[in-house]
C-alpha cells in the first residue's frame, strides 16, 4: 500500500498493538429519527462540458449559428452566406449553401463536434435539419468522416438527402456506421449546384435513454438512475447567477419548441484560466421541462434553483451590479411561474405549455431553491421579497436559501442566523476541503440547533492533497464524514456530492462523481460510496455508541467512524463503517433487542491503492465488492463480529 501521508499522520496509535475489537452498540428498538427520501441526491451543474457535449444526447456543436461567431464548431467552405430570417425568432441565424461555380469546387460545412463526435458501429444516429430550396428543389450531401486519417477515404458514411419546396421542412436520415470512431467530424456539402438554406442541424443517438428524441445520453443518465437518488438539483450552480446579469440562468428561455430556445453564454468558458474554452455556451436543449422528466424518470425529487436578482457575488462585488430591491417582481413572477408549470392544471398558461411538451400530468415539485450561494446582507435583503410572496400563494412549496460558499467563519455563521430569522425551510451548505476537514468534522451536526432550518449539504466533496483528482482515499473520507449525515438524520435532510460530470478532454473542476468522453463513462470511486449510502440509506436512523459515544473518528476511536439505520420496509438493520486508519480494524457489533438475525451480508469499498480513482488506465478499478459476517443471538440481542480492512467502507445488513 502507498504510504498515506496526511491520514498516516492523523491516525491515533498504532493499531496493530490494539487486541480488543471496537465494540459498537446499536438500539434496534428506538428510533433516533426518520430519514427522508431525499437523503441522498445529485446536483446537476453544466460545467465540464456536463450538459452540451455531455448528459445532452446532441452530437453537434453550435447546431443553430447563434455562437457569437457564426462558424464557432463549424468549419465553412465554398460559396456560403449566413441570413437572419430564419424561422425560429428566438435562434433567427441559419445559413444558404450556393453554387460553387465550378463542378469540381464545393460549398459546405464540417462540424467539429464536441472533442469530435462519437459514433458506434452498427448503432443508428438520428440527423435531422431544417432546410428549403431556395430554387425549388436541391440536395444536400451528408458525411461521417475522418479528418486524420491516412486511409484511402475520409468519410465512412455518405448519403444524399433531396430539399424540395421552398418553405422551411424538417428533414430526417438515419445513419448508421460501419466503424467506432470517438472523433469524427460531420460534413455536409451542396449536392450539386442549386442553392439550400439550412438551420437547427442536429445528430442524436436513436438510442438515447427512454428512446427520446431530443434525448440524453443513455450510459450517463442510467448511471444516475442507478444511484436510486433522492432528490435532483439543477440547473446550478454558478450558472444561475452568470457571469452577469444578462448571462444568468433563465428557465422560461429553456422550455418550447427545441429549435426556438435562444443561446446562452456558459458562465464557466473563461472563469478559470488554466483551463478555458471560448466556445462553451448552453444551447438549452437540455432545459427545465427535461430536468422535470429526468427527476421523474430516476425517482428523484426535482429541486430547481432560481436566481435571486443577483450575478455572481464572486465576480460582482457592488451593489449596483445586482437588481435593486424595488425591481425584483420579475425574478418574483419567475418562480411562480415555474411553480405553474411543474404544478398547475392544463387550464393555466404554464401548466398549458407542459402539457404541449408531453406532460399533462403536474410534476409535483415540493422544493424551490432561491438563489445559490449567495451571502451577507445583499442576499438577505432580496431574498425577503421572494418569501413574503411565494409563502402568501404557494405555502405548500418549501423554500431553500443558502449559507453562502464557505463551511464555516464569520459569513456562515451570519448567513445561518439570516436564515433562521426568515425562516428558511433548508439551508444549502458547500463544502469542498481536504482530508482533515473530513476527518475533524464528524461530529458536524451533532452540535445544531434541532428546532432551527433543515440542512441541505447542497455541494461537498473531499479535495485529496491539494490535486483535487479523484482518488480512493478520499472517497473514503467522503463515507466516513457521511456517518454524521446519516447519524443526525433529524437536521439533514438532503445531501448532494459536486460536482456531477466531467469531460476528459473539457473538465475545468475536479474532483467529479462521473467521468466521460465521447463513447465511454467511468463511475469514481466516490460514486460508489453515494450509491451505497443511497440504497443502503433505511428508513429510520438508530443510535450507534461506542463506550456511550458517536463513532466519529474522535479521540481514541482509532479512525473510526460508524452510523446504523432501520429499514422497516424491508425489515433490516443497516450498518456502516468507515475505517480511515492504515489498520485493519476488528470490530463487534451488539444490536441491543434484535431477537433474530439470519444471515449478515456485506459490501465492502476496498483498495490497496490510496490512488486508485476509476479513470486512469494505470490505476485498478475499485467497484463494491459483496461479503458476509458473522452474527450470533442471544436473550439480549445479536452480535455481529468483523474485521474491517485499513482504509475502506463497509455495508452491514442484517436479516
Amino acid at each position: 500500500m502507498k504510504q498515506l501521508l496526511l491520514t498516516a499522520a492523523l491516525s491515533l496509535g498504532t493499531m496493530a498493538a490494539v487486541a480488543q475489537p471496537a465494540t459498537f452498540e446499536v438500539n434496534t428498538k428506538r428510533d433516533v429519527a426518520p430519514i427522508q427520501s431525499t437523503m441522498y441526491g445529485l446536483f446537476f451543474e453544466d460545467i465540464n462540458y456536463a450538459a452540451d457535449g455531455g448528459l445532452y444526447g446532441e452530437l453537434i456543436k453550435n447546431r443553430s449559428f447563434e455562437f457569437p461567431q457564426t462558424f464557432m464548431g463549424w468549419q465553412s467552405f465554398g460559396n456560403i452566406e449566413v441570413k437572419l430570417d430564419g424561422p425560429f425568432d428566438r435562434c433567427p441565424h441559419y445559413v444558404v449553401l450556393g453554387d460553387p461555380g465550378h463542378r469540381d469546387k464545393r460549398t459546405g460545412l464540417i462540424n467539429e463536434g464536441f472533442f469530435g463526435i462519437g459514433v458506434k458501429a452498427g448503432e443508428q444516429y438520428r440527423f435531422t435539419v431544417w432546410a428549403k430550396a431556395l430554387d425549388g428543389s436541391g440536395s444536400i450531401r451528408v458525411q461521417l468522416i475522418d479528418p486524420k486519417t491516412m486511409g484511402e477515404r475520409q468519410e465512412f458514411f455518405s448519403e444524399s438527402v433531396k430539399i424540395e419546396g421552398n418553405e422551411w421542412k424538417k428533414y430526417e436520415l438515419i445513419i448508421t456506421p460501419k466503424i467506432t470512431f470517438d472523433q469524427s467530424h460531420l460534413r455536409i456539402f451542396l449536392d450539386g449546384t442549386k442553392a439550400v438554406a439550412l438551420e437547427h442541424v442536429s445528430l442524436f443517438p436513436v438510442d438515447t435513454y427512454k428512446g427520446r428524441e431530443n434525448g440524453l445520453r443513455k450510459d450517463l443518465a442510467q448511471a444516475l438512475e442507478d444511484i436510486h437518488p433522492g432528490v435532483f438539483r439543477f440547473p446550478g450552480g454558478c450558472i444561475v447567477e452568470g457571469t452577469d446579469l444578462a448571462t444568468r440562468y433563465q428557465w422560461k428561455h429553456t422550455v418550447g419548441p427545441v429549435e426556438n430556445r435562444p443561446l446562452n453564454e456558459n458562465r464557466w468558458h473563461y472563469t478559470f484560466p488554466h483551463r478555458f474554452f471560448p466556445d462553451y455556451f448552453q444551447s438549452y436543449g437540455l432545459g427545465f421541462f427535461e430536468y422535470f422528466q429526468l427527476s421523474e424518470d430516476i425517482g428523484a425529487e426535482p429541486l430547481p434553483v432560481l436566481n435571486v436578482g443577483m450575478a455572481c457575488q464572486f465576480q460582482n462585488s457592488r451593489e449596483e451590479d445586482h437588481v435593486a430591491i424595488d425591481a425584483l417582481d420579475e425574478y418574483i413572477q419567475d418562480c411562480l411561474d415555474l411553480i405553474e408549470f411543474a404544478n398547475g392544471d392544463v387550464s393555466t398558461t404554464w401548466g398549458k405549455l407542459r402539457a404541449d411538451m408531453g406532460h399533462p400530468e403536474p410534476f409535483n415539485m415540493k422544493y424551490l431553491g432561491i438563489g445559490n450561494e449567495q451571502w451577507d446582507t445583499v442576499y438577505f435583503r432580496r431574498l425577503q421579497p421572494f418569501l413574503d410572496v411565494i409563502r402568501v400563494k404557494h405555502p405548500e412549496i418549501k423554500i431553500i436559501g443558502t449559507s453562502g460558499p464557505d463551511s464555516e467563519g464569520k459569513m456562515f455563521e451570519i448567513g445561518w442566523e439570516a436564515m433562521r430569522a426568515q425562516k428558511a425551510d433548508l439551508v444549502d451548505e458547500h463544502f469542498y476541503r481536504p482530508e482533515k476537514w473530513f476527518l475533524a468534522e464528524g461530529l458536524r451536526y451533532d452540535k445544531y440547533d434541532r428546532k432551527g432550518p433543515k440542512v441541505f449539504a447542497g455541494e461537498y466533496a473531499c479535495h485529496s492533497r491539494g490535486k483535487k483528482w479523484n482518488r480512493f482515499e478520499a472517497s473514503i473520507l467522503e463515507a466516513a464524514f457521511m456517518t454524521g449525515m446519516e447519524r443526525n438524520a433529524d437536521v439533514v435532510h438532503m445531501t448532494a456530492y459536486a460536482p456531477l460530470f466531467a469531460h476528459v478532454d473539457g473538465w475545468q473542476w475536479r474532483p467529479d462523481l462521473i467521468w466521460f468522453d465521447n463513447l465511454n463513462s467511468w463511475r469514481t470511486c466516490s460514486y460508489y460510496v453515494q450509491q451505497l449510502y443511497a440504497h443502503n440509506a433505511g428508513t429510520h436512523a438508530l443510535s450507534l455508541l461506542w463506550n456511550k459515544a458517536p463513532v466519529a473518528g474522535q479521540e481514541g476511536q482509532r479512525g473510526l467512524f460508524a452510523s446504523a439505520v432501520r429499514d422497516a420496509n424491508a425489515g433490516t438493520i443497516i450498518v456502516k463503517v468507515a475505517n480511515t486508519s492504515q489498520e485493519p480494524q476488528d470490530i463487534s457489533i451488539f444490536l441491543k433487542g434484535l431477537k433474530a438475525a439470519s444471515e449478515v451480508t456485506t459490501v465492502s469499498l476496498i483498495s490497496d491503492d490510496m490512488d486508485a480513482d476509476n479513470i486512469q488506465k494505470e490505476y485498478p478499478v475499485v467497484t463494491p465488492q459483496p461479503g458476509k459476517a458473522e452474527v450470533s443471538v442471544d436473550k439480549k440481542g445479536a452480535t455481529v463480529t468483523d474485521q474491517v480492512p485499513a482504509m475502506s467502507f463497509r455495508v452491514y445488513t442484517v436479516k
